[in-house]
């Protein structure tokens, strides 16, 4: 966990700060509560979220009753120094009517830097780059590769390791990325689709 100056917040004048949680894989914000020195203290200690209920002038553990604690990885301070940002390893919904945030869906910055990453190559097209490669090769080799990948998805669902599965997985999602790029197909194309058939 990031060390923290506790000496250099400014509370409110409650005694009290916000304090962000965020999913430190995503980057997806989870919600927003408030932390005194208590429960600041008692989440490092614990490095799980406590925080302060206003309402009921209590500390309270999150997920300490429903069981969707939120593991902390690491606490910052913002540059004024009235606000932390709290990344966390959720086990279980943030949002007390069980959803994953409190702010909604939004999206998955992980994928994002992905697809980021893949419209660079393909424009700097940088040497000694397997996606350079793929690129330069073109729409067959492309092609080839989303069917080996899809093939070893499924040989490795088959195996039923769940570690080859999410490795494979990975391996096919990158390549239909990269189908993707090469067809100007813009992720969101299809993230649109999904959310027409959910209705």
């Amino acid at each position: 966990m990031v060390r923290l100056e506790v000496t250099s917040i400014k509370w409110n004048s409650d005694n009290l700060i916000p304090a962000i949680l965020q999913d430190y894989l995503t980057g997806k914000v989870l919600m927003m509560a408030y932390m005194n020195k208590e429960a600041l203290e008692k989440t490092i200690a614990t490095k799980e979220a406590w925080f302060w209920s206003r309402s009921r002038k209590t500390l309270w553990h999150k997920g300490g009753t429903s069981g969707n604690v939120q593991k902390v990885i690491s606490i910052a301070l913002d540059c004024d120094y009235d606000t932390l940002l709290v990344q966390v390893d959720p086990r279980g919904p943030a949002c007390h009517l069980g959803t994953e945030s409190c702010f909604g869906e939004g999206s998955n910055l992980l994928l994002e830097n992905l697809i980021k990453i893949i419209e660079q190559r393909y424009q700097e097209r940088p040497e000694k780059s397997y996606t350079t490669y793929l690129f330069n090769e073109g729409i067959d080799k492309i092609l080839k590769k989303v069917g080996e990948e899809a093939a070893e998805v499924i040989i490795a669902a088959k195996n039923n390791t769940k570690k080859e599965l999410a490795q494979e997985s990975a391996d096919f999602l990158y390549h239909l990325f990269v189908l993707f790029k090469e067809k100007d197909i813009d992720y969101r194309q299809i993230l649109e689709v999904l959310k027409e058939r959910r209705g």
